[in-house]
């Protein structure tokens, strides 16, 4: 690659000088290069008869003496008389000369380089951007100085040396981040052994914040994945201690909050800067092969209790019916032991009276029989009649 642009820069030299009128002469023991003319000698004209009338330009047409161009990237028959562009060795010549601006820029006023000026505009901008920070309401900053913790600060406008001096990392520490355990995808179970020695496949979520931001980027190395390790822990170390039965019903709550109490324990421990907010049990089932017994036997169970309820309120109906009975009985024998004949008689009367006044009675006496007037038949004929009876009403 350098031999290649050294003799480009060979072969543009040599194309300048002749456009100015002189002609480049090559020594005798110089080699010919790729660039070089065909047909061209050396200076004593060892070369053939077309070495000193050949065109000393690649634009000469090819037809005055049979040569083909000499430069591959010069179209065939570019006119002779063509302006031709600066090169670039020019460019780059008159760009980087002595008081010259920055990439051809013209210089300063006082003649010195631009140079000195942008690198102090460029440190000026690197110095603002890295000095001031601007922190939301939500967030805290981490100030390190050379990688060793230095402060905290809070919300708003805050400036520190530049980088790589000073750095501060952002930290949002209002945000609730959660972190989900177990999925209700049969096909990703996550079995924990209770206290009976059954499996329950347990899937909850762990909703923690940041309470410490310098503690949390410094103390752990992977965080929520920390978080993620001591809440399955924790839920296993607690399911230990309930039943079945208990850990999907009436104690499911407390596992909960046992759970979170000792999560904080632990990473407390660790110092890890990460508070626990609440612990969510969205789905406490068995495992899927046993899964459709288990639903039989919570359907068995769900009938005992219905019938048991059942039995109980209908105990409670006889029971309070006859309390009332028995209250009632009470208060007629106090009456019979004040007039024992009258109570008697009285009850007598209300019982035949209750029994014969749903039948056809015959009264017989002692020797003959007496008719009687049936007014209980006269009294159904009567009702039925007027059951049947229309009553129409007419203006006078």
């Amino acid at each position: 690659m350098t031999l290649f642009f050294l003799k480009r820069r060979t072969y543009m030299l040599a194309m300048m000088q002749n456009e100015d009128g002189g002609a480049p002469q090559a020594s005798h023991n110089e080699s010919k290069g790729p660039w070089d003319l065909p047909g061209s000698g050396d200076n004593n004209g060892s070369g053939g008869k077309a070495g000193g009338n050949k065109p000393s330009h690649p634009g000469a047409s090819a037809g005055e003496d049979g040569a083909k161009p000499s430069n591959p990237w010069e179209p065939q028959g570019t006119p002779t008389g063509r302006s031709r562009g600066p090169s670039l060795e020019e460019i780059f010549r008159r760009g980087g000369g002595k008081g010259g601006g920055f990439s051809g820029l013209p210089p300063r006023a006082n003649g010195k380089s631009w140079w000195p000026l942008i690198t102090a505009i460029f440190f000026a901008i690197w110095i603002m951007w890295t000095s001031i920070h601007r922190l939301d309401q939500q967030e805290e900053g981490v100030v390190t100085f050379f990688g060793k913790y230095s402060r905290t600060v809070g919300s708003g406008i805050s400036f520190t040396l530049p980088a790589p001096i000073e750095q501060m990392q952002k930290v949002d520490a209002l945000q609730v981040r959660t972190t989900s355990i177990g999925s209700a995808n049969s096909k990703s179970e996550n079995l924990v052994l209770t206290k009976d020695q059954n499996l329950m496949d347990i899937a909850f979520d762990i909703r923690w914040s940041i309470k410490s931001p310098e503690l949390y980027l410094f103390q752990l190395d992977d965080p929520a994945g920390t978080v993620q390790e001591v809440g399955e822990s924790a839920m296993r170390a607690e399911l230990a201690n309930f039943d079945y039965n208990e850990a999907v019903g009436v104690a499911r709550g407390t596992i909960e909050a046992q759970v979170k109490q000792r999560m904080q324990a632990i990473l407390d421990e660790y110092r890890s800067g990460i508070s626990i907010s609440s612990i969510s049990i969205r789905q406490s089932d068995p495992p899927e092969e046993v899964k459709a017994a288990f639903r039989e036997v919570n359907s068995a169970q769900q009938r005992r209790e219905r019938y048991l309820n059942e039995a109980r309120a209908y105990s409670s109906q006889v029971t309070e019916l006859a309390a009332g009975q028995t209250a009632e009985f009470d208060k007629i024998y106090e009456q019979y032991r004040q007039a024992p004949e009258v109570t008697r008689r009285r009850i007598y009367y209300e019982t035949m009276e209750q029994v014969l006044s749903k039948v056809d009675k015959t009264i017989v006496e002692s020797g003959n029989v007496t008719p009687y007037l049936p007014l209980p038949e006269l009294q159904r004929r009567a009702k039925a009649a007027s059951d049947n009876t229309v009553t129409v009403t007419g203006k006078q």
